[in-house]
């Protein structure tokens, strides 16, 4: 079933029950779109900026590499028969 069909059984069973018509598919679509536009908007301007996605991703793209670095670190000392040194 489309949403032309569901419509037209909505607007059948609400004038079997004497209520009123629903809306069309899509009457709000604009009206939803913007509201989800604003709501962008919004959260744009009231978040931290440390907390906005593209400092999020550079700070999980710098801790991955300084781990990165760290077990590269270790691995080398090990390598040449050197202990791995142990974190405090």
């Amino acid at each position: 079933m489309n949403a032309g069909q569901q419509h037209l059984l909505d607007l059948y069973r609400a004038a079997q029950r004497g209520e009123a018509a629903p809306p069309a598919p899509g009457t709000h679509t604009v009206r939803t779109a913007r509201e989800i536009q604003q709501w962008h908007h919004f959260r744009a301007v009231v978040t931290a900026p440390a907390d906005r996605l593209p400092s999020r991703i550079r700070r999980a793209v710098r801790s991955a590499a300084t781990a990165l670095l760290r077990r590269e670190a270790g691995a080398a000392g090990t390598r040449h028969g050197a202990p791995a040194r142990l974190g405090s």
